[in-house]
């Protein structure tokens, strides 16, 4: 089984919400705790339609 990367560098946004320009670019855009901050801080460069999502803490499981 492979991984999957959502996002290039992902152990550097470690427990932060992240944005991309679409699901298919793996570069981060903007980032930080807020995901209302990190929406309005994507969109700033005229992006429309941002893809934010959060980027789990090293070692720690996550369900949902």
């Amino acid at each position: 089984m492979s991984d999957v990367v959502l996002v290039n560098n992902s152990e550097r946004y470690s427990g932060q919400y992240v944005a991309t320009k679409s699901f298919l670019d793996k570069d981060v855009i903007a980032h930080g705790p807020n995901p209302s901050k990190v929406l309005q801080a994507a969109k700033k460069p005229g992006i429309e339609l941002p893809v934010v999502f959060y980027v789990p803490e090293n070692d720690v499981v996550h369900i949902y």
